[in-house]
């Protein structure tokens, strides 16, 4: 006999909505979003088979991205749209038809939880978590567009400081893919702390292959953008989600004036 498709609702009624949204409102022409800001599992998965040791590391979302980015959109006035959980549910920043979209293995992490889904399984992830997700932000910048405010957006993330073995150096990161003309002045900006090693699209860059939110929501619309990496070692704790989130602010001012000055 065929298996039986069980059709109940992924999130259970008394789960997290699937996006936390902050100051839709906001009087700046900053739009902050986080793709990967929860390590959330939704309990119907089961911590998709793995400890909670493994869930508490960068495999399962980027450690301190979202305590810097709210900080960073209250000190700007800034909207702050970010994902609910984790990206070993669904990648939030990756296109849904590229296999990992739903990781099987991250890094050398096996996911038990997402071996052998079926076609409907991974379509529920879609429609329940990452389709909300990207459906705010693309309402949101809608909004804004139909009301004629220009908009600038910061997609912020966090990286670890050890990748295989290897330990990197850079203490953050400024990426883009076709379009270097915002990222460029945040990168200058953050690169006038001479103590600050701040890497240019290392050690990952923007492309349509890899990601989805800066392509799609950036790109598409011609949207000034820029992608930031916190080495995650240094938002860790509070003190350096503060101490960042002053820095990020402070470069975003700077490339923020120089652009609209810059730009007829």
């Amino acid at each position: 006999m065929p298996k039986s498709i069980d059709h109940s609702p992924l999130l259970g009624a008394d789960e997290p909505p699937p996006v936390f949204a902050t100051a839709l409102q906001g009087r700046s022409n900053f739009v902050i979003v986080v793709d990967h800001a929860s390590r959330r599992i939704p309990r119907r998965l089961n911590d998709l088979g793995l400890p909670a040791s493994e869930l508490q590391r960068h495999i399962a979302w980027d450690i301190g991205a979202l305590g810097v980015a709210r900080q960073v959109a209250a000190a700007l006035d800034a909207p702050l749209v970010a994902q609910n959980y984790s990206r070993l549910v669904i990648d939030c920043n990756r296109d849904p038809k590229v296999p990992t979209s739903i990781p099987r293995l991250s890094e050398s992490v096996e996911i038990p939880g997402n071996v052998n889904l079926s076609e409907t399984d991974m379509a529920v992830r879609r429609a329940e978590i990452f389709d909300p997700y990207h459906d705010r932000i693309r309402a949101l910048l809608d909004e804004r567009a139909a009301a004629g405010r220009p908009t600038i957006l910061v997609a912020q993330h966090s990286m670890t400081n050890i990748y295989h073995g290897v330990r990197r150096e850079m203490h953050a990161a400024v990426l883009y893919n076709r379009d270097r003309r915002f990222a460029g002045l945040v990168l200058d900006a953050l690169r006038r702390e001479a103590d600050l090693i701040i890497a240019d699209n290392q050690p990952y860059f923007v492309s349509d292959e890899t990601d989805f939110t800066i392509p799609r929501h950036g790109e598409a619309r011609g949207l000034p953008h820029v992608e930031i990496e916190i080495r995650q070692d240094l938002v860790g704790d509070d003190a350096g989600q503060a101490e960042w989130a002053r820095r990020i602010t402070r470069a975003l001012q700077d490339a923020e004036h120089t652009f609209l000055g810059a730009t007829p």
